[in-house]
């Protein structure tokens, strides 16, 4: 669709396709969605709430995986709502600037996750490697300032990313997408998208490069510790422990890391099996993640059923 009277010029807003070619399917697609974040929303207000009423998890760990639970809420809400109304009320229309701020906040707040996965690798490293030493080494003001680490680093990192867009010119303003990612926003454009190219894929590949390797030489390290553990149930318990990390992280990075190069160099991948596993990526690792740390620790166990008989009794 192209502009009649307005090309060259920013639109006031842009249209979204949703899932192409599977448009007659939207209604029904909507429904698992709905599901997921409904999930999502209530797994990590779950994990939020455990984490506050139980002083004895006012610790690093934890307060690593509030932070993990509200990025997620984040993330999930940035795109469902949206989602919902376009697959249930063809609400396709997003105005300009809604659509620059639900590209800044999912690219932004990815950023942000990746930047506490780190975190957390860090802080399992110092609780298997160094133990003797783990409460001065990571005391919780050291928690909070991390935790700002990620959250200045992400943020300040895809500010400029989303600012790009003002300087273009959409010669379309069709988004062959169900919501604002970052390409396919840039391919609407006349030209002049290399800043914008070059930008995007440098960040990502800097983000994603240097936390995985990090994580990787943290895993490795830890790996090491825990087979020269002399203990069989020691080294089983700390497994346990790390795999549950290992698994958030598999969950995040794996197709986000699909989705956004096969966003650019991926032509040969059908275009609605791209976007529904884009539309997954933000919703299934928020659904998985408190389901993956209530499964594997037990602390937060105990505490969501308590919490679960709190209410049955007050009710």
């Amino acid at each position: 669709m192209q502009f009649t009277n307005r090309s060259h010029q920013n639109p006031n807003s842009f249209l979204l396709m949703g899932i192409p070619g599977l448009e007659a399917s939207h209604f029904w697609i909507a429904f698992p969605f709905c599901s997921m974040y409904a999930l999502a929303v209530l797994g990590n207000m779950v994990v939020l709430l455990v984490v506050h009423s139980e002083s004895a998890l006012h610790q690093p760990m934890y307060l690593f995986l509030c932070m993990l639970s509200i990025i997620d809420l984040v993330l999930c809400t940035s795109i469902v709502p949206k989602l919902l109304a376009l697959f249930w009320t063809n609400a396709t229309e997003i105005a300009f600037e809604a659509c620059a701020t639900q590209m800044f906040f999912i690219h932004g707040f990815s950023a942000v996750e990746s930047g506490v996965l780190l975190a957390m690798a860090f802080d399992r490293y110092l609780a298997i490697c160094r133990p003797l030493h783990y409460g001065s080494l990571l005391p919780p003001e050291a928690v909070g300032k991390l935790g700002a680490a990620a959250v200045f680093r992400g943020l300040g990192l895809m500010t400029p990313l989303t600012c790009l867009l003002a300087r273009l010119r959409y010669c379309n303003r069709v988004v062959a997408h169900s919501y604002c990612e970052h390409m396919a926003v840039v391919k609407l454009a006349c030209g002049g998208t290399q800043p914008n190219n070059i930008y995007g894929i440098t960040t990502a590949t800097l983000v994603v490069g240097t936390d995985s390797i990090c994580i990787a030489v943290s895993y490795a390290l830890i790996l090491r510790a825990v087979l020269g553990l002399s203990s069989k149930e020691a080294r089983i318990k700390t497994f346990g422990t790390c795999g549950s990390h290992l698994g958030v992280i598999l969950l995040f990075y794996t197709p986000g890391l699909f989705s956004f190069y096969t966003q650019r160099f991926g032509q040969h991948v059908p275009q609605h099996i791209h976007i529904l596993l884009a539309d997954l990526y933000l919703v299934v690792p928020p659904m998985l993640n408190p389901i993956i740390y209530g499964m594997k620790t037990k602390q937060i166990r105990d505490g969501a059923l308590r919490l679960l008989k709190q209410g049955s009794a007050q009710s």
